[in-house]
């Protein structure tokens, strides 16, 4: 069965919307939970580079309103084949909640041009990272020792 053209994923993270939004936006933080990609989000785009300095998805960003919402494109550009597929969409909401801490939402979407793509991020894709940046936020420690 193909995955879902528009995947939504929500976790609970006992930590202030500014601390979220950082760890969404500095390279220095999201290596720590995102497959150690560095990523950046800035008003003039998203990028993320693998290890080696590689660049590994890219795409422009549609709205940037710290420490609410980001929205970006995403193409994967570490793989051939899935970097021929169209771009597609990843909406980050961050909603603060009763108790000291936060309800993020990603929401990966327009996935219908870019089949490979949807497959990779779907399930154990995307709750990985969200379980990572989780991790990272309520522990400072990684999941992942390559981290």
């Amino acid at each position: 069965m193909p995955a879902q053209t528009t995947q939504i994923y929500q976790v609970f993270i006992k930590a202030t919307p500014e601390r979220i939004w950082e760890a969404l936006v500095k390279p220095d933080i999201t290596r720590r939970y995102f497959h150690t990609a560095r990523v950046e989000n800035t008003p003039d785009g998203h990028i993320s580079h693998g290890p080696d300095g590689s660049v590994w998805t890219e795409g422009a960003v549609m709205e940037f309103d710290p420490p609410r919402r980001l929205v970006h494109e995403w193409r994967s550009l570490y793989d051939p084949d899935q970097a021929k597929e169209d771009p597609s969409r990843v909406t980050w909401e961050i909603e603060p909640q009763e108790g000291g801490f936060c309800k993020l939402t990603v929401t990966h979407d327009r996935l219908e041009g870019a089949p490979i793509t949807a497959e990779k991020v779907s399930g154990e894709g995307w709750m990985l990272v969200l379980s990572g940046l989780k991790t990272v936020l309520e522990t400072g420690e990684s999941l992942s020792a390559a981290a």
